[in-house]
């Protein structure tokens, strides 16, 4: 279910600090560390290109990496990355230690299927609430997505949570409520909101 894993190779970081950061990655490279696990940080150098190649993929915090430092493999979970605002260039990246029963939290996206057997088809109109879910699942079984599916749905509908069919040991983080995911509403009524959401001319 969740994409096959990779490997990234790294350099160990001797100096850390701004002027350095600055430096590598003037040659290509960017700084990053892994954490977790009871054990220090260690600070690394991995190739941008390999790097914002895995972002722009999709699916990178949810994937498991191996991160090979001159010749030792950790396996990691990206847990938050930089982008540099205006150039849309990766700055730094975080990634967590895990191991075969580490728990994760992570954000999956939902998918929707059979959107054509809905009342989508007679004009209805699908209100994302969530594009994803928060869940913690065991690190090596994260889905890559979840799937709510449509089949029947009627206008006025609601898709709750509890419709949706989860990999065993994945919960949602929210559990003190059936939190709605996507409703199907009325095509009128998505006309109506839209009119009121555009920008007043002054």
């Amino acid at each position: 279910m969740s994409q096959e894993s990779y490997e990234l190779k790294a350099e160990a970081r001797e100096r850390v600090g701004k002027g350095s950061s600055r430096e590598l990655r003037r040659n290509g490279f960017i700084p990053a560390v892994i954490y977790g696990d009871k054990q220090a940080p260690i600070s690394i150098a991995l190739n941008t290109n390999e790097v914002t190649k895995r972002i722009h993929a999709g699916g990178f915090m949810t994937t498991i990496a191996t991160i090979d430092l001159d010749g030792k493999k950790y396996t990691v979970l990206p847990k938050d990355y930089q982008l540099d605002p205006v150039r849309d260039f990766t700055m730094h990246v975080d990634f967590l230690r895990v191991s075969g029963n580490t728990e994760v939290t992570v954000d999956v996206p939902v998918h929707f299927v059979n959107e054509d057997k809905s009342a989508i088809k007679q004009g209805g109109v699908l209100n994302i609430v969530r594009h994803t879910v928060e869940f913690h699942c065991p690190a090596n079984a994260i889905p890559e997505f979840i799937t709510v599916d449509l089949d029947g749905a009627k206008i006025g509908d609601s898709m709750h949570i509890s419709a949706v069919k989860l990999p065993k040991g994945v919960r949602p983080v929210i559990t003190d409520r059936d939190f709605t995911i996507a409703t199907l509403v009325a095509p009128a009524a998505g006309v109506a909101e839209e009119e009121v959401a555009a920008p007043s001319e002054e």
